[in-house]
């Protein structure tokens, strides 16, 4: 009796099944020098199973148009700093396949609501502004000495603020807020939600320099929850979630104020 040799099969991959050779990508382009308003330009670029968006940018920057300007370093979602627009939804350019858009063509444009420097690359400056007035960074009344030893924590301790340690900067949360879309002075997401990060670390005593900071309308009042900031933020830090928890401590500090003699918190 024959043997019946196993048909191997090869295992079926994201966009492997009728994937196109090529794929189109629309790239925003902006000269300051040159252009009154962005432009787009469409690329052909190879469709491969593997690449992401950003393995298409770099394609064309090295194939087809060595002027394209954006910025990318780890590839590994870790230095948040290829954050784009793709096809209208913020996300980090280095995690973002192509082949879940294809066939049809590929939007990039810069992170909204930030200024152009050029092409797909932000003006920053307004975030690292924000950023710094929440202080995020350890503050201790008085320091320990070296013989004293380290600032130890529970795990419990470390679980109350580990989530909102996970932020890496990238801004797609910005990008994805109506309300800073609307209001430029709003605080924003990201810089709230490191505030919170560390009102909650066990060894920070910073957190009566940042109430005044916070409480603001610019601060936690003027977020509406719409939401969209935790929807895009790829390391799920919950920004929302964090604007809404710091609501209720100012809310509690407001009737604190209320009910305590003067000067007494």
């Amino acid at each position: 009796m024959a043997h019946q040799v196993p048909i191997l099969r090869r295992p079926v991959h994201r966009g492997s099944v009728g994937m196109a050779e090529t794929i189109k990508l629309e790239v925003a382009r902006y000269s300051p020098e040159r252009d009154a308003a962005p432009r787009f330009e469409t690329f052909q670029v190879p469709l491969r199973k593997e690449w992401v968006v950003l393995d298409a940018l770099n394609y064309i920057k090295d194939r087809l148009d060595g002027s394209l300007t954006f910025r990318w370093s780890c590839r590994m979602g870790i230095c948040g700093s290829c954050g784009m627009m793709v096809n209208g939804e913020p996300k980090l350019t280095c995690a973002t396949f192509l082949a879940d858009y294809a066939p049809a063509p590929v939007r990039v444009e810069p992170l909204r609501y930030f200024p152009i420097v050029r092409d797909l690359v932000i003006e920053m400056t307004d975030f690292l502004r924000k950023l710094r007035a929440m202080k995020p960074w350890i503050i201790r009344k008085e320091e320990k000495s070296l013989p004293e030893g380290e600032y130890l924590q529970t795990p419990q301790q470390l679980d109350s603020y580990k989530q909102y340690s996970m932020c890496i900067n990238c801004m797609l949360c910005y990008a994805a807020c109506p309300v800073y879309g609307l209001d430029p002075l709003f605080s924003g997401p990201a810089a709230i939600a490191l505030a919170q990060r560390y009102n909650l670390d066990s060894r920070d005593e910073g957190a009566n320099e940042r109430f005044p900071i916070l409480s603001q309308h610019e601060g936690i009042w003027a977020c509406t929850f719409v939401g969209e900031c935790t929807e895009v933020c790829p390391k799920h830090v919950d920004p929302a979630g964090a604007i809404q928890r710091y609501k209720l401590t100012a809310a509690k500090e407001w009737f604190k104020s209320l009910l305590l003699p003067w000067g007494v918190r």
